[in-house]
């Protein structure tokens, strides 16, 4: 029986990594911002069968309320996996671009709230001597997206954080995963006015996920078809890849209040 915590479990790729520990028995831990779809979650978790659910609506970049919360739970049963899956997206769509508000709102979160996330936890696992750490990032993190730059960046930097943080705690017996999704169902990709390719359902995701976490992947693609064809792409001369990536659907820009509607 393992105790999972997980962030941005409210919808999207968190809720069904939720539900799915949930089927094995699990003690889980789950953040999210919406209060009601957090607790329908927990609910649904319940009736799968988790051994017990506690769900808190923290905000992932509160370091008080993290390291308040992320402490307490670990206390109350050791943590042995943290998923640090919260994440919002951004965009500018036509003339528009990306403000300085909307990026610091999506660094904030996407690489502010991992880094909120483990840090309460991963001295814990060190001391235990396991455990395992995983990260989101994104296929964006290897083609930097025109109509996301803070996202792209956002997403980049954890993948590097995450897979530098594998290689630190390399023989500690704490393990690292990355997880570099293409488009997954979910509240961020159900905004995009585009054709996604290969769009997974995220029930999908999730096992591909804990498959991934189970056999200790240090980074974990999906859909290897998109995976395979962006890691080609992001090898390409600047000049080409420039030309490539301008060919692409850019992201309807958000307000503020769309920005913080969209969190996982």
């Amino acid at each position: 029986m393992k105790t999972i915590l997980i962030t941005g479990a409210s919808s999207g790729i968190g809720q069904a990594l939720a539900l799915h520990y949930a089927q094995s028995g699990a003690i889980l831990f789950l953040t999210g911002r919406d209060a009601g779809r957090l607790a329908d979650v927990a609910d649904q978790c319940r009736i799968r069968g988790a051994r017990a659910v506690h769900a808190a609506t923290v905000n992932v970049t509160d370091v008080t309320a993290m390291t308040t919360q992320c402490t307490q739970w670990d206390d109350m049963s050791p943590i042995d996996i943290v998923i640090a899956n919260a994440g919002i997206s951004g965009g500018a769509a036509g003339m528009d671009t990306e403000t300085t508000d909307q990026a610091r709102q999506i660094f904030a979160v996407n690489l502010g709230g991992v880094l909120n996330t483990l840090a309460p936890v991963l001295p814990r696992l060190q001391a235990r001597q396991s455990g395992h750490v995983v990260v989101i990032s994104s296929l964006a993190a290897h083609m930097p997206l025109p109509g996301a730059p803070a996202y792209s960046a956002s997403k980049a930097a954890v993948g590097f954080y995450g897979q530098a943080l594998a290689g630190m705690l390399s023989g500690s017996g704490v393990r690292v995963s990355v997880v570099y999704p293409g488009f997954v169902v979910s509240r961020m990709t159900a905004v995009n006015n585009f054709a996604m390719p290969f769009l997974m359902p995220a029930d999908r995701a999730a096992q591909i996920i804990v498959k991934g976490i189970a056999k200790g992947q240090t980074r974990i693609y999906f859909p290897w078809a998109m995976a395979g064809a962006v890691r080609l792409a992001s090898i390409l001369p600047a000049r080409f890849l420039a030309f490539m990536t301008r060919l692409l659907p850019r992201k309807a820009a958000l307000s503020r209040d769309d920005i913080q509607a969209d969190v996982n």
